[in-house]
C-alpha cells in the first residue's frame, strides 16, 4: 500500500427535500384541507478518525463525495426521510483545511472523533404550514434549501512519541528496523527513505512509537532534495532523536545543518526535547570516535550517545533516554497530573 499524507477532496451536503402540495380527498370526510408534508433534510458530510488507517491513499482514487438529497414531502402529512450522510474516514492525526490549505477546520487526533464538515439543507414546508383563516386551501410549498459545496484538504500528521531526524544515510532506518518490527528500505545511497514510517519500540516492558522521516539536507526548507514537508510527521512527537553519522567528516557542521532546517521549518520543532547520538560508530576506530564525539559535543552542547544499530552498541541506552522523556511528557499530559500540587497551593 502506498503512503499518501495529503489529498484534496470535494464535498457536497445533500439538498433538502421539497414540501408537498396536497389536499385530503377521503370519501365521507365533510371538510378536507391541505395535508402536504414537509421535505426531509439533506444528508450531512462528516469526517471521522478511525483505527487501522495510516495513510490517505483511499482519497487518491475518489475525490468527490456527495450526501443524499432529502426525500420530498408527501400527502397525508407525511414528512420526507432525511438524506443519507457521507462519512470521510481518515487516520487519527489528520488535519482538515479549507480550500486555501491554510485555514484549519479541525484536527482529529483520536480514533472516534467526528466533525461536521457540511450540514445538509433543511427540507421545505408543505402547504399545510400556509393554511390561514383567509386562505384555507393554499397551493404553495417551499423548496428545500441547497446543501453546502466546497473543496477541502486532508493532511495527515503521524502520531508518534519520538521522531528520528538527520541527514540521509545517518542510520535512521537501520535504527528503526533494529528496535521495532518495522521493515523500512535500507541501502547505501541517499534518500533511501522516501516516505515516513512508524514502529513500536519496547524497553524495560514499556512501549512507545517511533516515526522515521526522509533525511534532511541543507536547503530542504527551500525545496532542495525531498524538501521539509515530511517534518509535519514529527510535529506531534514528544522528543526528537537526532542521529549524526560517524562517517561524516565534520559531525558538528552536519548537526548545525539539520538544526538550521528544523528552525527554518518552525512549528515548535526546534524547541522540542532532543537526544543526540553519533551513529554508525562501528565503522570508525577508537581515536576517530573520540575526535568526532568531541566535535559533536561542542556543536550540540551536550554529551552525545554512541550508537551502532548494526552491532547493538548503545541502543538500550538511547531507548531508555527516549523513554524517560516520553514518560515525563505523558505524566504532564495526564488528566489531574497536577491536582495534588494545586491542592497544596490553594
Amino acid at each position: 500500500m502506498k503512503f499518501l499524507d495529503q489529498a484534496k477532496v470535494h464535498i457536497r451536503s445533500g439538498e433538502g427535500g421539497a414540501g408537498a402540495v396536497s389536499f385530503r380527498r377521503e370519501k365521507f370526510i365533510e371538510f378536507g384541507g391541505p395535508d402536504g408534508g414537509d421535505g426531509g433534510r439533506g444528508g450531512d458530510v462528516w469526517a471521522e478518525a478511525v483505527d487501522g488507517l495510516n495513510t490517505l491513499i483511499d482519497y487518491r482514487y475518489q475525490q468527490h463525495f456527495k450526501a443524499q438529497t432529502g426525500v420530498h414531502g408527501m400527502g397525508r402529512n407525511r414528512t420526507g426521510a432525511k438524506g443519507a450522510d457521507v462519512v470521510l474516514k481518515v487516520p487519527a492525526g489528520t488535519q482538515i483545511f479549507e480550500d486555501d490549505n491554510e485555514t484549519l477546520i479541525c484536527d482529529l487526533t483520536e480514533p472516534g472523533q467526528r466533525f461536521l464538515l457540511a450540514k445538509g439543507g433543511n427540507g421545505g414546508f408543505g402547504n399545510q404550514h400556509f393554511k390561514t383563516s383567509t386562505n384555507q386551501a393554499p397551493r404553495r410549498a417551499n423548496p428545500g434549501l441547497p446543501g453546502v459545496e466546497k473543496s477541502i484538504w486532508l493532511r495527515l500528521k503521524l502520531i508518534a512519541d519520538a521522531g528520528l531526524v538527520g541527514l540521509p544515510n545517518a542510520g535512521k532506518s537501520t535504527f528503526l528496523a533494529t528496535v521495532t518490527a518495522a521493515k523500512p528500505k535500507i541501502a547505501d545511497y541517499p534518500f533511501t527513505t522516501l516516505h515516513p514510517g512508524l514502529g513500536v519500540a519496547r524497553v524495560d516492558a514499556r512501549e512507545f512509537v517511533i516515526a522515521d522521516i526522509p533525511g534532511l539536507i541543507e536547503g530542504a526548507h527551500e525545496g532542495v532534495g525531498i524538501g521539509d514537508r515530511f517534518l509535519g510527521h514529527v510535529e506531534r512527537t514528544r522528543v526528537l532523536l537526532h542521529l549524526v553519522s560517524a562517517q561524516e567528516e565534520h559531525p558538528g557542521k552536519v548537526y548545525k545543518t539539520v538544526r538550521g532546517e528544523l528552525e527554518a521549518y518552525g512549528h515548535g520543532l526546534a524547541d522540542k526535547p532532543e537526544i543526540v547520538a553519533l551513529s554508525q560508530v562501528d565503522t570508525i576506530d577508537a581515536d576517530e570516535r573520540k575526535k568526532k564525539l568531541a566535535a559533536l559535543k561542542r556543536a550540540c552542547g551536550t554529551t552525545p550517545h554512541l550508537l551502532s544499530a548494526a552491532t547493538g552498541e548503545g541502543v538500550e541506552a538511547v531507548l531508555r533516554a527516549l523513554m524517560g522523556v516520553v514518560e515525563e511528557a505523558r505524566a504532564e499530559a495526564a488528566p489531574g497530573a497536577n491536582d495534588v500540587d494545586n491542592r497544596w497551593k490553594a
